[in-house]
């Protein structure tokens, strides 16, 4: 695929990397995988598949860094899931010729509604379960094979808390965590991922049919744009209403977005220690 298909005819922002910004990145996502994995005297990784770009991104670079045979996929799927998802997340493990499982979550999550019912109804409360599932699934596979955890997540969605609390952030490490979604595309192109799973549109499929733009309010591009230049970056608000084209509500919703997920990117609080 061509570079310019990576980059949407209305994004405001182009944050594509150089050819050598992109061999960096990956010479550093693979060593850093390697040095986790090694530091923690593990055998592997275990990695869920989704279908999605990042987690096939990570899976791509993971083989590269520990070989084949020590990444396990684990794909697992439930009733929320659209089945051509599934199949393509099964269709990477076996690209990658890596071993994987199809576990099928929808009983474990049953058990959880059934338990208490009156919580069934409540999509995000529902979702969650399904996402908190697979992490569990993840490090008891993990556990079991010595092996650790990689998480999927880029730098997108872990500035805007677009992730589940001890789900799919149940991790022992994010290797593509400081790429913008813009920038995954376009390593995951440059690593031979095939051309429709690097522009399939993004899901977190929580509950049929979600999309993770419709949720979040924005594009990825003006999100990727908007933190690039204002949250992480020193423009003020109204310079990058004015540079990037974009209007202050969107940018009020990104900082939202950031504020109000910060509990997700810190440790759980205790008080302050007393001095008696």
């Amino acid at each position: 695929m061509s570079e310019a298909d990576i980059l949407s005819a209305d994004a405001p922002l182009d944050l594509r990397l150089s050819d050598s910004e992109l061999e960096a990145h990956r010479e550093h996502i693979t060593s850093f995988i390697a040095e986790t994995v090694e530091a923690a005297s593990a055998e592997g990784a275990v990695i869920g598949l989704s279908g999605g770009i990042d987690s096939t991104l990570t899976a791509f670079l993971a083989v590269e860094a520990l070989g084949k045979e020590n990444v396990h996929g684990l794909v697992m799927p439930s009733v929320a899931n659209a089945e051509d998802m599934m199949s393509d997340a099964e269709g990477v493990a076996q690209q990658l010729e890596i071993e994987y499982d199809v576990v099928e979550i929808q009983p474990i999550a049953e058990a959880f509604f059934n338990v208490f019912p009156e919580a069934a109804d409540d999509r995000m409360a529902a979702g969650n379960v399904y996402v908190r599932t697979r992490g569990i699934l993840n490090y008891f596979v993990a556990n079991h094979e010595n092996r650790i955890v990689l998480g999927t997540g880029n730098r997108a969605e872990a500035m805007t808390g677009y992730f589940t609390k001890y789900g799919d952030q149940a991790v022992d490490c994010n290797p593509i965590g400081n790429l913008y979604k813009q920038q995954v595309r376009q390593l995951a192109a440059y690593v031979g991922v095939p051309e429709d799973l690097v522009m399939q549109t993004p899901s977190a499929e929580m509950w049929s049919g979600q999309t993770d733009e419709a949720e979040l309010g924005l594009t990825y591009d003006v999100l990727d744009a908007i933190l690039a230049l204002h949250v992480d970056g020193p423009l003020t608000k109204s310079v990058t209403v004015r540079h990037l084209g974009v209007t202050a509500e969107q940018i009020d919703r990104v900082v939202e977005l950031v504020e109000r997920s910060e509990h997700k990117r810190s440790m759980p609080p205790a008080p302050d220690a007393l001095s008696l």
